[in-house]
């Protein structure tokens, strides 16, 4: 994972980084102050881009579950300031990442008129109104899960998927915790929960802007955002619009088709190649690929498949998805599709099938 991660950034110098790695860890944990970590940047580090702390990261800093969530990002800011460029890049309008932003910058002004609100007595229509809006916003850690995780993990940069999620996950549940409150009336405990909402979110977002987004548009091409947008407009978008894209290069122009072309690849595996309108024999009948792969739409279920290695091979692409799914998630690892608390529970149910110890779950 390591050195695949390198082959996609510029050179790196690892003892740079390991020196930035130094001065990090003794300023956020008080041995040193603001004024001499700048020092320290300033005689052994100099200039920083945000992926060399994505690289420090995923190469030098053991992994545990709630780094995300611990490390405060202010702090890190604050000792980057002067040696690190935080501007946001300028990217075309349809660009995958200008959306992120963009639904950053509408959640941010929804969390001004949080702050605002919990100054007043509770009138709960006013809250219910507003928590309408912010119950959208969960749409953008799902696209950020299914979408631009998978491709960091395929450049070697797996710490989104192993800690960032879990943030994720902890204020999409807080949100939703919260707007609990608010219908059963508890306004005392709803008004007490906002403040936390409000850190927790804004610590997050500037996570994203200064480290994801920047180190996200070092590792993956123009090329696979680009392919990126089909899967984007799968998931969908919280609080703003995205036209459709116009370009094929590299998508299928039919969703249809391409269906039928996983389907036909996956089938292919496993002895059964077919052209779309030759008949497969099947357990009780003859179907051709194209008949199977309207069954597939047309169902009510969603149904995804493992292959013996563990890896997603095919997810069927019905209109009312229970779980979000785009086509990043074929070739992912299955314990990579799930939140890290979540991932003992998966590894398990995999191995039951695998014994034959359980066929359903």
């Amino acid at each position: 994972m390591t050195n695949k991660m390198k082959d996609h950034l510029p050179k790196i110098d690892m003892e740079k980084m390991q020196r930035l790695l130094e001065i990090e860890n003794q300023y956020e944990s008080g041995q040193i102050s603001l004024e001499e970590a700048h020092k320290l940047m300033r005689e052994k580090v100099g200039t920083v881009r945000p992926y060399h702390l994505a690289y420090v990261e995923q190469t030098l800093k053991p992994e545990t579950e709630d780094e995300c969530i611990r490390v405060d990002m202010r702090k890190v800011i604050d000792l980057m300031d002067g040696f690190m460029d935080n501007s946001r890049p300028e990217l075309p309008a349809d660009h995958p990442i200008t959306h992120y932003y963009k639904e950053n910058d509408e959640m941010r002004k929804l969390l001004l008129s949080v702050e605002d609100l919990v100054q007043y007595p509770l009138i709960k229509n006013q809250w219910l109104e507003l928590y309408d809006k912010l119950r959208e916003y969960p749409i953008h850690y799902q696209r950020k899960q299914n979408q631009l995780y998978p491709l960091l993990e395929k450049k070697g940069f797996d710490r989104p998927t192993t800690t960032m999620w879990n943030f994720d996950d902890l204020i999409r549940d807080e949100i939703k915790a919260a707007y609990q409150l608010l219908q059963d009336d508890k306004d005392d405990e709803f008004i007490a929960a906002q403040q936390e909402i409000i850190a927790h979110t804004r610590d997050l977002m500037e996570k994203e802007e200064t480290i994801l987004y920047p180190t996200s548009l070092a590792l993956i091409t123009p090329a696979e955002f680009e392919d990126m947008k089909h899967g984007d407009q799968e998931i969908g978008f919280a609080f703003i619009d995205v036209a459709k894209p116009t370009t094929t290069t590299t998508a299928p122009a039919a969703s249809t088709d391409g269906f039928a072309a996983d389907l036909q690849a996956l089938l292919s595996k496993y002895g059964y190649a077919a052209g779309p309108q030759q008949e497969l024999d099947v357990t009780t009948g003859k179907l051709t690929l194209e008949q199977i792969n309207l069954i597939y739409q047309h169902l009510p279920v969603d149904i995804s498949f493992v292959d013996e290695n563990e890896l997603v091979k095919f997810y069927s692409d019905t209109d009312h998805r229970v779980f979000p799914r785009s086509k990043n998630v074929i070739g992912r690892k299955v314990e990579n599709c799930h939140p890290r608390k979540s991932v003992h529970i998966v590894k398990e149910i995999v191995e039951k099938f695998r014994s034959g110890e359980q066929s359903k779950a």
